[in-house]
């Protein structure tokens, strides 16, 4: 079955950076787009990222475009979300997807 294992998470203070992973398996990874998702305290599930089977095409929530880059190694079956400036806004649990199917989520805190 498919399984997304995300990792990386962690303190950071604002304008700090982060490097989230998610290791892949129980499917072809190489056959699909992945996303990041997150969901901050109390809110929705909030897109923040595609990227396309070969990773040639990516796309980003505007809420995050310049200050994150998501990048995939298909040879390793492992998607990343590199975060660079990160804000007090961007705190939340981080998921990596594959269409509606979900990891268990690292944890951004971003603090003063």
């Amino acid at each position: 079955q498919v399984q997304l294992v995300e990792s990386g998470g962690g303190l950071v203070q604002p304008g700090g950076s982060l490097r989230l992973s998610c290791a892949a398996s129980g499917f072809t990874f190489s056959n699909y787009t992945m996303s990041w998702v997150r969901q901050a305290p109390g809110k929705g599930l909030e897109w923040v990222s595609d990227i396309n089977s070969a990773g040639s095409r990516t796309f980003y929530a505007d809420s995050v475009k310049g200050r994150f880059t998501i990048s995939r190694d298909n040879a390793k079956n492992t998607l990343y979300l590199q975060m660079n400036s990160l804000k007090p806004e961007d705190m939340a649990v981080y998921y990596c997807a594959k269409g509606e199917e979900y990891g268990q989520g690292t944890q951004v805190t971003v603090y003063s």
